[in-house]
This record gives structure tokens, C-alpha cells and sequence, in this order.
């Protein structure tokens, strides 16, 4: 995949889906089975962002929180890291025009082709490379942005070259899925190990792989937020700002019937929170200076 875009779970239903499987926020490339260089699932990644259920709820709160802090911004030289198929990139040049000067790295050419198209016509940089060794120089940005990238690298070499390549007293953003929250808890520990043991199941009764229930091994390595803000302070950052996003009170794969009820009143200023009512939030965001 390419920086470790994540996954939305590949979940493979059987025939009661009837559709195949899309990428979605959990079945990561890099160390799982999902490879985000394939066109195909590129495309798919991409299309996880339209239309509705718990993937779009997901990113469309992830754009609200990313955009809550990054809208305080003045502009200047920005730095997408994992920019996947340039979902960001392109909200940003529709919502920002002119204000900043954008550069897009990834490691996997199918997710860049995929923004470069995206982002026809747009003056921005699109390059390959992997967030443990950016291909930039010390100081280049004004804005570093990783989304969706920590969980499946080695994140304090991430972090290490997040702080190196932006600028003092920049702003850094950095997402993580959130380990602790009861939607993560009930997915990873009894939703997945469930499709895999019916996919096993299927399997004896002689069903054919592609029409078995299961869900990739992911290589998700996800931190608490305590963690992650250490892990920066070490990195040479320094934490001022936390936000979880995507609050949901269902669980899968509940959510996805709940959220057809619910969606029609949602706005997305629900789905995040810095209060105490943060612990429902399936990721948050953290938002850091630049060493000085």
C-alpha cells in the first residue's frame, strides 16, 4: 500500500454481500494482504471516501477535525505524507485555492496516478517515498500532515522525520485509529475473529475463496493517545492540541444499519469532541509544533 493508507477493514461477506470487497480503514498493504499498489484497489481506497455508511462517516469526520485546526493556518508550503489517492489534496486546492503550496508523497505509484487525476491541472508535487525517509530536506514546510500513516510504520522514525522537515514552530497533524475506543475494542477483539472463523467454516463446507467471509491480517499497530504524545515529545514535538473524531455509540457491524437512520441528522460537527465525552471516537488527531 502505499504511506500505509488504511483499509477499510476488506471485509469479504460471501454472497449475502454481492459486491467485492473495497479497501477501507484497517487491512493495511504494507503488512497485510491488501496491496495498495494494485490500481484496482486504489481505485476502491478512493471510493471508500463517496456515498455513505461507516467508511465515508469515518473520513468525512476526519476532514472535519483535520480542517477545525488546519483552517487557522494562513497557508504556505504544505506536506501530505500517505496522500493516497489525493483525497486531502483535493479538498484542500477546492477549499484553500492559492493558499498553499502542496507536495504529496507515497510509496505506492498506483495511489499517486490516482491523485495525479485527481489533481489534474493543479500546481502541486507529487513524489514517491516512505514517511521513515522523506525525500525532502530539513526545514521545507510550514505544514506536515499525516493521515492514516502511523499505524503501519515504524512510527517514531516517522515522527522523527515529521519534526526534521518541517519548519520551527510549524504545524504537524497526525491521525491514529484508537485502540481504546469500545467501536476499535469490538471490532479487532470479536467482529474480525468472527468472519475469519465463519471464512474457516465456509472453507470445510467447501465454499470457494471468494465467496468466504474473512478479513485480512491488517499489521495495524495502533497507540492510545498517551503514547502517541510521548512518542512526539521524544520525536522533537510538541503536542498542543487533541481531538477524536468519528463518535459512534454502534458497533460493527450494527453501525452500518444504525447510520442509515442517523445520517439524514448527523452534521459533522457531531462526530468530534475534545471533552470528556471523547472515549466513543474510533481515531484522533494530534496536532504539534515544530522543534524551535
Amino acid at each position: 500500500m502505499g504511506l500505509h493508507k488504511e483499509n477499510w477493514g476488506v471485509v469479504t461477506g460471501g454472497p449475502a454481500q454481492g459486491r467485492p470487497p473495497v479497501a477501507g480503514p484497517e487491512a493495511s498493504g504494507h503488512h497485510g494482504h491488501v496491496h495498495f499498489d494494485d490500481p484496482t484497489v486504489a481505485a476502491s481506497y478512493a471510493a471508500s471516501h463517496q456515498g455513505s455508511g461507516p467508511a465515508k462517516r469515518y473520513f468525512s469526520s476526519r476532514f472535519h477535525a483535520v480542517f477545525q485546526i488546519l483552517n487557522r493556518c494562513p497557508g504556505g508550503d504544505l506536506l501530505d505524507v500517505g496522500c493516497g489517492p489525493g483525497m486531502f489534496v483535493r479538498r484542500v486546492l477546492d477549499t484553500r485555492p492559492g493558499e498553499f503550496r502542496i507536495t504529496a508523497v507515497d510509496r505506492a505509484p498506483a495511489m499517486l496516478a490516482e491523485a495525479s487525476g485527481r489533481t489534474a491541472g493543479a500546481e502541486i508535487e507529487l513524489t514517491v517515498g516512505e514517511a521513515e525517509a522523506l525525500p525532502f530536506p530539513d526545514a521545507s514546510f510550514d505544514v506536515v500532515v499525516a493521515m492514516g500513516v502511523l499505524e503501519y510504520c515504524d512510527a517514531p522514525a516517522a515522527l522523527r522525520e515529521l519534526d526534521r522537515v518541517v519548519r520551527p514552530d510549524g504545524l504537524v497533524l497526525v491521525t491514529m485509529l484508537n485502540p481504546l475506543s469500545p467501536y476499535r475494542l469490538f471490532e479487532w477483539g470479536v467482529y474480525w475473529p468472527l468472519l475469519r472463523l465463519f471464512g474457516q467454516v465456509e472453507g470445510l463446507l467447501g465454499l470457494p475463496p471468494e465467496r468466504r467471509h474473512g478479513v485480512p491480517r491488517s499489521g495495524i499497530r495502533a497507540l492510545s493517545a498517551g503514547r502517541l504524545r510521548r512518542m512526539m515529545r521524544e520525536a522533537g514535538l510538541r503536542p498542543v492540541d487533541i481531538v477524536h473524531y468519528d463518535l459512534t455509540p454502534s458497533v460493527p457491524p450494527f453501525d452500518r444499519f444504525a447510520h442509515r437512520w442517523t445520517r439524514r441528522h448527523e452534521r459533522p460537527a457531531d462526530t468530534v469532541s475534545r471533552g470528556v465525552f471523547h472515549w466513543p471516537g474510533t481515531a484522533y488527531l494530534v496536532a504539534a509544533a515544530g522543534s524551535r
